[in-house]
């Protein structure tokens, strides 16, 4: 990675039906602690219009080590982990990089 690329992560969660809402009220929780990292540029949550229960985060970072800390993080293992991924049906997390700029 090049020293002007970020490191960005896009996940998509899809929650088990019944537990769509309380997945809702968990993720900003989880925002706004990962958005404090030192290594976090942005993190951006959204919900899908016509699939309630499927949630779209984009993470930014700074280099893959800083998406490694957050992953290590406590509020991530224990919103992310603990609460959040079991009211999940599925989980799909994909790294890019990339400066914001193509062409």
């Amino acid at each position: 990675m090049t020293a002007s690329n970020h490191y960005v992560a896009i996940a998509t969660y899809t929650a088990k039906p019944e537990a769509a809402d309380r997945v809702a009220e968990r993720l900003p929780y989880l925002a706004e602690e990962s958005r404090k990292e030192e290594g976090n540029i942005s993190y951006t949550v959204a919900r899908d219009l016509e699939r309630p229960n499927v949630f779209t985060i984009v993470e930014v970072y700074r280099d893959a080590e800083a998406f490694t800390a957050h992953r290590e993080s406590a509020h991530f293992l224990s919103i992310g982990k603990m609460q959040i991924i079991p009211m999940l049906e599925s989980r799909e997390v994909v790294g890019y990089e990339g400066d914001g700029v193509i062409g």
